[in-house]
C-alpha cells in the first residue's frame, strides 16, 4: 500500500522504492510479487548494483538484502536523490550495529521507513529513536486478530518435577574439581548450578520427549499440521531428536547453523562438542551446503508428511511464514520481543486450524505476559518515556576509552603486551580493567550504529577506536585464563553433565498452566496471577537467596550454612501446608534480607559491623560446641576467639589499612601468625576458659579462619 501510494501520489517526482529485508527467501518473494505488477522492478545482486539501479533509474522496485549496502557505501559514489523511499522490513533485526550507517552513508537523502510488529524498546537499541518517530495508528496484534489477519494464541504451562540428590553430586564434584583452586571450584558450581543448565539434563529431557511425542500423536498427527520444539543449544536439540527417535512415535528434523556459530543461549561452556560435529558433518554429507541443508527441510517441513516436528535453537523463530505449523514446544528462555517474535510462528491462517498453541516446558509465562502487555495494545505514549537520545551514550566515549588507557599509564612501550599482564597481576587493578573496558564495549556497540558517530568523528579515529577495543578485549581474555579469573570448563563439563545425568531424578510432566487465550486479558490475568502470586514471588526469592547462599558458603561457613537450613525448612513447612503463600512469602523476604545483610540475631553486637570477624565466631562456636556440649558461656567465648583472632590476623597481613599484596601465598607471614592463634587458644581457651581442646581441634579452627581471612582480606 505504501509503494502504491508513493508510485501514485508522487509520480511527478519519479520516485524511487527500495525495499530492504535481512532474508534470501523473502527478497525473492518480495521481487516475484512486484514482478506480476505493472511496476518495473529488479533485485540488488550487488552493492555495486544497487547503486547502478538508482542511478540510472532502471527500476521503479529495487529490492535487496541489508548486506548489500556494505559494499555500495564503501566502493560506489552516494545516491544523492530525495526522491528514493526505502522501506525496512523487520528493522528491530537489521538496523543495529554499522550495516545501518553503511545504509545511511550510501542514501544520505532517501526517506527511511521501518516496518516491525515488535520495535526494540531498549535504550541503546530503540526502534522509533532510530527512526525518529511512531507513525499513527499503530496496527496492533489485537487488532489483526479481530480482523483474522492472525489467530489467537492458546498457552499451556508444563513442569518436570526434579529431585536433586545433593550430598552425590556435591560429593563427585569436589572429585572432578580436584584440580581447581577455591576461586575456581566455586565459579564453575556458579555456571553449573543455573537452572537453565540443570533443565538440560537427561532425564528431563527423556521425559519431555515422551510428553511431546504423546500430546502430538493425540492432537495433531495426521492432521496436517506441523509441530517445532525450541531448545537452548545445539547439544541438547541433537539430544532431544536421538531420543524422539528411539521412541519412535512422530518424525522429527534438526535445523541448526554450523559448528562454529554461537546459536542458543549463552552457555557454562563454549567449546563445540564431538556430537555437534558429528551430526554436521552427517547433516553436510547428506546435503552439500548449509543452504542446501536448510533449504531441504525447510521443503520437507512444508511439502511433505515428514518431518512432524521440527527441532530449533534459533531457526526459524523470526520470518519463518508456514501456515501449517500450529504448535510450539518451547524449552527454553526468551523474552520481550525475541519470545513474541517465535511464538507468532504458530498464529498464521491455515484452513481446519482455529488456534495456534504453545506449550511450555521452560516457564516463560510472565515474559510472555510482558510481551504481550507491550505488544498487544501498543501506546507509543507510554514509550516515549524509554527513549534516549544516543548521542549521550557516545559523548561519554572518548572518555571511557581514556578510562581503560589510564590505568596502563605507567607502561612506557605501549606495544610491550607483557607488561599488560603483568600489571594486571594484582587483582583489583584487574577488575578495575575489567569494568572500564565493559563500559568502553557498551559505548562503542551503540556509537558504531549511529551516523552521529560516523559523521563527528575521522576513518582514522573510528579505525583506532576499533583496534583499541580489539586489544583490550584480548588481553582481557588472556589474563582471565592467566590469573585463572575465568576457568577452561571445556575440560570438565562431560562429567559434570554425567553428575547431573544421574543424579538429577525427573517426575511425570505436571501442568500448571491450563490452556488458555493469550489474548483474553481476563483469564491470561487470572493464569499468570495464580504463577506468578504470592508463592510464585516467594520461589523466586528463595531460589535467589540460596544461590547467593551457595556462591558465598567460604566466606562465613557457618552462617551461611545455618540459613541454607532455615531456607530448605520454610520451603519444607510450605510444601507441606504448615504455612500458607502469604506467610511464606513473608519469611523468605525476611532471610532473603538477613543472608544479604549478614545479620544474624545470634552474632553478638560487638562483631556487628566487622564481617571477618563475623565468620570467626561462627566457626569458633560451632568447634566450641562440639568439644564441650554444656558449656553455657560458649557464646562469650566464641565471640573473645572471634575478636582476637580479627586483631591478631589484621595486624599481621594489614599495612596502613589496606592487605599486603599476596599475603594469602606468603608463609612467612602466615606461619607466625598461626602461632600467635595457637598461643591464644591454648593460654587463654584451654586453660583459662577451660575448654578441653586438642591440638587437632585448634589446627582445625585456625585453618578454617585464615581460609576465610583469605576471602575477606584481599
Amino acid at each position: 500500500m505504501l509503494t502504491k501510494y508513493f508510485m501514485s501520489e508522487m509520480a511527478h517526482l519519479h520516485p524511487q522504492v527500495v525495499i530492504v529485508t535481512d532474508r534470501i527467501e523473502l527478497d525473492s518473494q518480495i521481487h516475484n510479487t512486484f514482478n506480476h505488477s505493472r511496476l518495473k522492478a529488479a533485485r540488488a545482486t550487488s552493492g555495486k548494483n544497487l547503486v547502478d539501479l538508482i542511478h540510472k533509474k532502471n527500476a521503479d522496485i529495487i529490492t535487496s538484502l541489508v548486506h548489500k549496502f556494505d559494499t555500495a557505501s564503501k566502493n560506489h559514489a552516494v545516491v544523492k536523490s530525495k526522491n528514493v523511499f526505502v522501506l525496512v522490513d523487520e528493522s528491530h533485526r537489521t538496523q543495529y550495529g554499522e550495516l545501518n550507517v553503511q545504509m545511511q552513508r550510501a542514501l544520505p537523502n532517501a526517506c527511511f521507513i521501518a516496518m516491525t510488529g515488535t520495535p526494540l524498546m531498549k535504550a541503546e537499541k530503540n526502534t522509533a529513536t532510530k527512526f525518529g518517530g511512531i507513525i499513527l495508528p499503530v496496527y496492533t496484534v489485537n487488532q489483526a486478530i479481530a480482523d483474522k489477519a492472525v489467530l489467537p494464541l492458546l498457552y499451556e504451562g508444563r513442569v518436570v518435577p526434579q529431585q536433586v540428590n545433593e550430598s552425590s553430586i556435591d560429593s563427585y564434584f569436589e572429585m572432578v574439581c580436584e584440580p581447581l583452586s577455591d576461586y575456581e571450584r566455586a565459579d564453575l558450581k556458579k555456571k553449573f548450578n543455573r537452572s537453565d543448565v540443570i533443565n538440560q539434563g537427561e532425564q528431563r529431557i527423556y521425559t519431555i520427549a515422551w510428553d511431546i511425542s504423546l500430546h502430538y500423536k493425540k492432537n495433531w498427527q495426521n492432521t496436517g499440521f506441523k509441530a517445532q520444539l525450541v531448545c537452548p543449544k545445539k547439544l541438547v536439540a541433537i539430544r532431544y531428536k536421538k531420543i524422539l527417535d528411539e521412541i519412535g512415535i512422530i518424525s522429527t528434523e534438526v535445523l541448526i547453523s554450523s559448528p562454529d556459530d554461537r546459536e542458543g543461549e549463552d552457555t557454562a561452556y563454549g567449546e563445540t562438542s564431538d556430537t555437534i560435529k558429528s551430526f554436521w558433518k552427517k547433516m553436510m554429507d547428506e546435503h552439500g551446503t548449509p543452504k542446501k541443508y536448510e533449504d531441504n527441510l525447510i521443503s520437507r517441513f512444508k511439502n511433505s508428511d515428514k518431518p512432524e516436528v521440527i527441532i530449533v535453537v534459533d531457526k526459524l523463530l523470526t520470518g519463518f511464514d508456514e501456515p501449517k505449523n500450529a504448535v510450539m514446544y518451547l524449552d527454553r528462555s526468551l523474552k520481550d520481543h525475541s519470545l513474541f517474535q517465535a511464538v507468532a510462528r504458530v498464529n498464521r491462517v491455515s484452513e481446519g486450524k482455529d488456534f495456534g498453541y504453545i506449550i511450555d516446558y521452560y516457564g516463560v509465562l510472565k515474559e510472555l505476559n510482558d510481551a504481550i502487555t507491550l505488544y498487544g495494545e501498543y501506546e507509543p505514549s507510554e514509550i516515549e518515556g524509554t527513549m534516549t537520545d544516543v548521542r549521550e551514550e557516545i559523548d561519554k566515549l572518548p572518555q571511557r576509552h581514556s578510562e581503560v588507557w589510564n590505568i596502563f599509564k605507567a607502561i612506557a612501550n605501549k606495544k610491550d603486551l607483557e607488561a599488560y599482564s603483568q600489571l594486571l597481576r594484582d587483582e583489583i587493578t584487574r577488575q578495575l580493567f575489567y569494568e572500564k573496558l565493559a563500559a568502553f564495549a557498551r559505548s562503542m556497540k551503540v556509537a558504531l550504529s549511529s551516523m552521529t558517530f560516523f559523521r563527528n568523528n575521522s576513518d582514522e579515529e573510528i579505525k583506532r577506536y576499533k583496534e583499541d577495543l580489539t586489544l583490550f578485549l584480548n588481553l582481557r581474555g588472556a589474563v582471565q585464563k592467566r590469573y585463572s579469573d575465568a576457568v577452561d570448563y571445556k575440560h570438565y563439563e562431560a562429567q559434570i553433565q554425567k553428575l547431573m545425568d544421574a543424579h538429577i531424578q525427573s517426575g511425570k510432566v505436571e501442568i500448571i498452566t491450563k490452556l488458555v487465550n493469550i489474548f483474553n486479558e481476563k483469564e491470561f490475568a487470572e493464569e499468570v496471577e495464580k504463577v506468578v502470586g504470592k508463592a510464585a514471588k516467594a520461589d523466586t526469592i528463595a531460589s535467589r537467596t540460596a544461590k547467593h547462599i551457595t556462591e558465598n558458603m567460604d566466606m562465613d561457613p557457618a552462617f551461611y550454612k545455618k540459613f541454607s537450613q532455615l531456607l530448605k525448612e520454610t520451603i519444607a513447612a510450605y510444601e507441606q501446608g504448615r504455612i500458607d503463600e502469604v506467610e511464606y512469602l513473608k519469611k523468605v523476604m525476611q532471610l532473603k534480607e538477613d543472608v544479604l545483610s549478614h545479620t544474624d540475631s545470634d552474632i553478638p553486637k560487638e562483631l556487628h559491623d566487622n564481617n571477618p570477624a563475623k565468620a570467626y565466631f561462627g566457626i569458633s562456636i560451632e568447634c566450641y560446641k562440639r568439644i564441650d556440649t554444656e558449656n553455657r558461656r560458649l557464646k562469650e567465648v566464641a565471640k573473645e576467639t572471634a575478636l582476637a583472632f580479627d586483631e591478631i590476623i589484621c595486624s599481621t597481613v594489614l599495612h596502613e589499612g589496606d592487605p599486603v599484596i599476596d599475603w594469602q601465598s606468603k608463609t612467612n607471614l602466615i606461619n607466625p601468625m598461626k602461632l600467635r592463634m595457637e598461643d591464644y587458644l591454648i593460654d587463654v581457651i584451654k586453660r583459662e576458659r577451660e575448654i578441653p581442646m586438642t591440638f587437632d581441634d585448634m589446627d582445625l579452627l585456625i585453618d578454617q579462619s585464615v581460609e576465610v581471612a583469605k576471602k575477606w582480606l584481599r
